[in-house]
């Protein structure tokens, strides 16, 4: 299976509750932290809630 780079690109101090709790929860912390996860539909669908505050690369 693929491996995703999700790095936190903007702040997130005008965001919506939800979206914060999204970063947290993909272990994302300050600006230009990076994680890696294994690609599946649960990441994706996370990526896609705060998809204007990361950027992913596929490893």
């Amino acid at each position: 299976m693929a491996k995703l780079k999700i790095t936190l690109v903007r702040g997130i101090n005008k965001a919506k509750e939800k979206q914060v709790a999204t970063v947290k929860a993909l272990g994302l912390k300050k600006i230009g932290s990076s994680v890696e996860h294994e690609d599946n539909p649960q990441i994706r669908g996370m990526i896609n809630k705060v998809s204007h505050l990361v950027s992913v690369e596929e490893i």
